[in-house]
């Protein structure tokens, strides 16, 4: 956790394009994604090139990874998991950071 900059995403990063982005991490084990006011501050200020990747933690060990837009924190917030992902699965998810700016 970044204690310097409250809600700063979890990972910042640049693919092979050069492309910079930030990644927000969750687990959970519902539906529902906890956010901080900060983490929700954040990526309402800065909609672009910020992702949220939850980890869905089902009764039977089964791990379902999920990717939403940054931009989209508000409907994250409201809807939980049943919004729907802009990648689903570990590859997908690592997939679509590399094509950013391609």
């Amino acid at each position: 956790e970044n204690l310097s900059s409250l809600g700063t995403p979890d990972l910042l990063g640049y693919n092979a394009n050069g492309y910079f982005f930030t990644v927000e991490l969750k687990v959970t084990r519902g539906n529902k994604l906890k956010f901080s006011a900060h983490q929700i501050a954040f990526h309402k200020t800065h909609p672009k090139n910020t992702f949220i990747i939850a980890e869905a933690r089902g009764p039977r060990s089964s791990k379902l990874i999920y990717m939403f837009r940054g931009s989209r924190i508000m409907e994250l917030v409201a809807s939980g998991l049943k919004l729907e992902a802009y990648a689903s699965g570990l590859e997908a998810c690592c997939l679509e950071l590399q094509k950013l700016g391609a």
